[in-house]
């Protein structure tokens, strides 16, 4: 399942990137669909989990970002990269809303993405603030 949910990751940081900015847009409901209209070979399990993720992320949209806020010194949410904000949110739930997946799988998917997506920067920021929001929430790294 490990090599679903990284994909699923990847499937929902790019959902959630183009969701940025229209938060309108349905794309929980639209996980399935873009999978197959883009060509994107997404298995069923990480579309499932990235439709799962990127659903809790809209629906605790301004908990997730208040946390964000909080634990990002000196960085306004509006102001990061569109791609660390978005990894952040995608962090942030996991460590709000799936709390079954351990924290060091959390902040380590989350560094992943950033090297692959991010600026050379993006994973140490992404490291630091997803730590302090899973301390801000009650996680320690056993959890």
């Amino acid at each position: 399942m490990s090599g679903a949910r990284r994909s699923g990751r990847a499937y929902a940081l790019q959902l959630l990137y183009a969701r940025d900015g229209d938060a309108g847009t349905d794309v929980a409901g639209s996980a399935t669909d873009w999978a197959s209209e883009f060509e994107l070979e997404v298995e069923p399990a990480a579309q499932t989990f990235a439709r799962d993720l990127v659903a809790a992320a809209a629906t605790r949209g301004a908990e997730i970002d208040e946390h964000i806020t909080s634990a990002s010194k000196n960085w306004r949410i509006d102001r990061m990269s569109r791609v660390d904000r978005n990894i952040l949110r995608l962090g942030a739930c996991e460590l709000v809303a799936f709390r079954d997946v351990p924290v060091k799988v959390v902040i380590n998917e989350a560094v992943e993405l950033a090297k692959r997506f991010g600026t050379a920067e993006s994973s140490a920021f992404v490291n630091g603030v997803l730590d302090r929001i899973a301390t801000a929430v009650g996680r320690t790294p056993e959890d």
